[in-house]
């Protein structure tokens, strides 16, 4: 008998609902103490996920993304100091102790690293991993665990499951290796996955299939995703909606189609033009976002991209608050660019793979 709550060959596209977020986060703040200083890692982040939708959150590196749901995950750290809410199907994430957390963890919300390779034991086969994986939350026996584990095989869409099951990970390639990574973390059908950075370490073909599947999976199971990413070609074709993260604030969100199509905050459009272009002639210089990100121990006064950006005068010295300027559409910026009816997609095909209503 399956251990799914729907057999995999029974899986239908899951409606989705305005029963109100799965994950609501308010005020989210991160700080670490180093040496004596205080370093803003995550300064007030907010955001609402719904029951099968994908939120992007994209930036550069150090832009607090990873931290930031690190901390929902509670895997920070004991040198982090998290403040604010984080409400999951109605319980509240910031402040559990590492017992509680265990028993969500997994359960409610899981987590897909960047890494396959260093996800996974090297000293235990595939089906082990997965199998610790379905016995930690669930009383089950042996042959229970060996049929769930099959099913979650052929639910990430594993070819030949049955003899993958006795591999171990260096025999299996990079996109097989994230597919049982992505097998673990649905061993108990979370309401929330987040994949941070899931596809960084695998080629484009390999890493459209891995897209293809989480969406797949989104659909079928209805689970949230909270995808982590410095690729906006991903975010433009596969997420529902797109927050943008500067110096650990958002600074941009959005519902995927409306951002790309009137880009507002200069830090975006910086990202945005930094993307290759097929239609580009060889060899063309491609275009970068000038300076360095802020040091988060030496926070800069006012707009945190006023150093970076061309159109800061002096009244960026005050930091503009994030604030919905125009339907569905927040950015904190005093001088945005562009405006309505102005597309500043450069090329991004956008919404062609998830649904973007």
């Amino acid at each position: 008998m399956s251990l799914l709550r729907t057999p995999v060959d029974q899986l239908q596209p899951t409606a989705v609902t305005d029963g109100g977020p799965v994950l609501s986060v308010d005020d989210l703040r991160v700080t670490f103490t180093r040496h004596g200083r205080r370093i803003h890692a995550v300064k007030g982040v907010s955001f609402e996920v719904q029951r099968g939708r994908m939120l992007a959150i994209i930036g550069e590196s150090g832009s607090g993304k990873s931290v930031t749901v690190r901390a929902l995950m509670g895997l920070l750290p004991p040198s982090a100091q998290v403040s604010g809410s984080a409400v999951l199907d109605g319980r509240q994430l910031v402040g559990m102790s590492d017992k509680q957390m265990r028993q969500v963890r997994g359960m409610k919300i899981s987590m897909i690293f960047q890494d396959p390779a260093r996800s996974l034991n090297p000293t235990m086969s595939v089906g082990a991993q997965i199998s610790e994986a379905v016995r930690t939350h669930q009383q089950v026996s042996r042959q229970q665990v060996a049929d769930r584990v099959l099913e979650l095989l052929r639910l990430v869409r594993m070819p030949a499951p049955e003899k993958r099951v006795h591999q171990f990970p260096h025999q299996l390639s990079g996109g097989m290796r994230q597919r049982v990574v992505i097998a673990i973390a649905l061993a108990s059908e979370p309401d929330v996955l987040i994949a941070d950075e899931a596809t960084t370490a695998l080629d484009v073909t390999t890493q459209a299939q891995i897209m293809d599947l989480l969406v797949d999976l989104r659909e079928r199971l209805g689970t949230a995703v909270v995808m982590i990413s410095h690729d906006l070609g991903l975010a433009a074709s596969y997420a529902d909606e797109v927050m943008v993260m500067y110096a650990g604030q958002v600074v941009e969100r959005a519902p995927t189609q409306t951002l790309f199509s009137n880009v507002r905050m200069p830090y975006t459009q910086a990202l945005v033009e930094a993307i290759p272009q097929i239609a580009h002639p060889s060899h063309t210089l491609l275009s970068v976002v000038g300076g360095h990100p802020p040091d988060p121990s030496h926070p800069v006064q006012g707009c945190p991209f006023r150093p970076r950006c061309a159109r800061a005068d002096d009244d960026c010295l005050a930091a503009p608050p994030l604030t919905m300027h125009e339907p569905d559409h927040a950015y904190a910026c005093w001088h945005p660019v562009g405006g309505p009816g102005t597309p500043a997609t450069a090329g991004l095909a956008v919404g062609h793979r998830g649904d973007m209503s």
